[in-house]
């Protein structure tokens, strides 16, 4: 059986085949949210039968941005497959999109990918759970199919939280609110950016608030622009930190939006690290200012209200 921490990463291919029964969750599963861990907790709950744990998804394609809120990712392909291996998943089968899949007809899906493919001796779904060609498999079917095809399927309700049903679309609205908070709850963890820390202008070090600056591709979906406070994670190290999401409007405007932030008690070089920046807080909208004297004193003023907030709440 897999170690937790070590997973099979199965991507851009419909071809694949597992050698053991398997537990298995199907989905988009983008956030990871607390509805999509209550499935994935069950999932690896069966690893205690000898089963395999696999979450069953498909690529979140990045060239293709529809309009409003539903064309971006609460996170990454990289950052959803970096957090399903942390929670101990043996094999994660990040499926394209193709027609050989999309047009298959729900019992022909299940005899052929569930079965013939992945060999699953037990299926999680929520209750709104739909496959198959113009999403005509419901979980009511799948209960059948399991019957027919001897797999055990559960189905659990959906999580919920001030009077509304948790998913990925709830905390999008969140997120594009600010409502840091809020969207913190939903997700059961805080929702945070990740990446390699590129070279910035250094503006920050000329004004002796040394920054790290991190370019999410555009797919990730972004809180509003502005100033937040952040808890920063590298390698087992944690600091706390201001952040700003923008174009840094003062220092000439950047074509692409970034997330530029200062940590509090750190100093040192990290271009190039692997880092996590988890979303806490917002403060005010981003501003372009007058001039570099009239940036920094409102950063330290960013500062001191961020430092402010760690001793009252985090």
């Amino acid at each position: 059986m897999t170690e937790k921490g070590i997973m099979d990463y199965v991507t851009g291919t419909t071809k694949f085949h597992m050698e053991r029964p398997c537990a298995v969750s199907l989905g988009k599963f983008d956030g990871l949210h607390k509805g999509h861990r209550k499935l994935l907790h069950r999932v690896l709950s069966q690893k205690e039968q000898g089963l395999l744990g696999v979450i069953f998804t498909f690529e979140k394609n990045p060239t293709r941005m529809l309009s409003g809120l539903s064309g971006q990712n609460i996170m990454t392909n990289e950052e959803r497959r970096r957090l399903l291996e942390q929670e101990g998943v043996d094999c994660l089968l990040e499926c394209p999109f193709v027609p050989e899949l999309s047009l298959m007809e729900p019992e022909t899906f299940v005899k052929e990918v569930l079965v013939g493919q992945l060999h699953a001796a037990f299926v999680a779904v929520g209750e709104d759970f739909r496959f198959g060609h113009q999403r005509k498999g419901d979980a009511k079917l799948l209960t059948r199919l399991g019957e027919q095809y001897h797999f055990q399927v559960e189905v659990l309700k959906k999580e919920q939280s001030h009077g509304r049903d948790i998913s990925s679309t709830y905390i999008r609205e969140a997120l594009h609110e600010g409502n840091i908070p809020l969207a913190n709850e939903l997700l059961g963890y805080r929702y945070f950016v990740s990446g390699e820390v590129l070279h910035g202008r250094q503006i920050g070090r000329t004004l002796g608030l040394p920054t790290t600056n991190l370019l999410p591709p555009e797919e990730k979906l972004l809180p509003p622009n502005g100033v937040y406070l952040t808890r920063t994670r590298l390698a087992e190290d944690v600091y706390y930190g201001i952040t700003n999401i923008g174009y840094k409007p003062t220092v000439g405007a950047e074509l692409h939006k970034g997330v530029e932030t200062f940590l509090f008690d750190y100093s040192g070089d990290l271009y190039g690290r692997h880092l996590t920046v988890e979303f806490l807080e917002y403060e005010r909208p981003e501003q372009k200012f007058h001039s570099l004297e009239e940036l920094k004193a409102r950063i330290l003023s960013d500062v001191h209200w961020g430092k402010s907030k760690i001793c009252v709440k985090f």
